[in-house]
């Protein structure tokens, strides 16, 4: 049998439908299973990924009034990998599911992946590329739901040809069935399994007390016998803990940023997108390290300097500095 044989009946293409079926499959039952992924407050949720692309996304204003739906937006993109990873590996509507696969690893393309650098360290364009045999091909003969159920109406039958269509509505319907029953599953254990086991947050929310509240947003605050450094108030210093950290939305441009106290009176902040695909940056204390929890890069604390990729370069360092009315302000 040569190669073309093998094309022919999807046998060469066995170990791409298996790699991209179980994918897609994982991806969104991760998805489901992790409570985080709904939670606003999470740095890896559906509502700051959207936030993150809005900011980096050259579709951004298509992106920006999808952040009111982020929860209905996230479970659309869960299920849609579930049927499109089920789909391939049972060989069933098999152009369709890689037709799907492409759409939305274009989407994730543009909205996650499309500033890695170089491009080819971004996944998502490698997948919409991966999916286009199998949208041409389809899955052959070979473990293919398709082709068995083709085979099913062309073999002589006693039965009418709407017996015959009944039949494949009923099996695609139980395999949709199948996928929502399981994806249900998964995400009720994961959340149940997510109760009271979530790990703590890497510093609190930084806002300013009410006497420096009362400043002109639009003002900078110059030194002078009030003892106010130059910049905005974020909040008390004494919110951000020693050897820890708490973040804060840059007055000057609403960006989330984060705030260190690496020894006492000694205060760092840093821009806390990631430069990668703009998720918000936590601080590991134990490891002494400032990480994206999407990606898994990782930035020197000290410098904001990249330490690990898939980011290209750092996180922009702010300056802040602390005023003798207890407020930390910057600029």
């Amino acid at each position: 049998m040569d190669l073309g044989d093998r094309l022919r009946d999807g046998r060469a293409l066995l170990p791409l439908r298996a790699f991209l079926g179980f994918t897609f499959c994982f991806a969104g039952l991760q998805k489901l299973a992790n409570p985080d992924f709904f939670t606003a407050g999470s740095p890896i949720s559906i509502q700051a990924q959207l936030a993150g692309a809005t900011r980096r996304s050259p579709i951004h204003g298509l992106i920006g009034p999808l952040t009111h739906v982020a929860i209905p937006l996230g479970l659309l993109i869960a299920f849609a990998e579930l049927a499109i990873g089920v789909g391939t590996l049972l060989g069933l509507w098999q152009r369709i599911a890689a037709a799907g696969g492409i759409v939305l690893s274009l989407l994730l393309f543009l909205t996650v992946s499309f500033h890695s650098t170089p491009f080819y360290t971004g996944a998502d364009i490698v997948f919409a590329f991966a999916w286009t045999p199998l949208a041409l091909a389809g899955a052959g003969s070979v473990l293919s739901a398709d082709a068995a159920l083709a085979a099913r109406v062309t073999r002589p039958s006693r039965r009418t040809s709407a017996q015959r269509v009944g039949r494949r509505e009923v099996v695609t319907g139980a395999v949709a069935l199948a996928t929502l029953f399981l994806g249900g599953v998964v995400a009720g254990l994961g959340r149940i399994a997510g109760r009271g086991g979530r790990p703590a947050a890497s510093g609190t929310e930084l806002s300013p007390s009410a006497p420096a509240s009362t400043a002109s947003p639009g003002a900078t605050h110059a030194a002078s016998g009030g003892g106010h450094p130059p910049g905005f108030p974020i909040g008390p210093a004494n919110a951000v803990p020693v050897g820890g950290a708490a973040g804060f939305s840059d007055p000057s441009t609403s960006e989330p940023s984060i705030a260190l106290q690496p020894k006492p009176g000694v205060f760092l902040a840093f821009d806390a997108v990631c430069p990668h695909a703009g998720c918000t940056v936590q601080y590991d204390q134990s490891a002494k390290l400032l990480v994206c929890p999407c990606h898994g890069s990782q930035f020197n604390a000290s410098t904001g300097a990249v330490q690990l990729g898939p980011a290209a370069t750092g996180l922009a360092p702010l300056k802040i500095a602390k005023g003798e009315d207890g407020q930390l302000y910057v600029s």
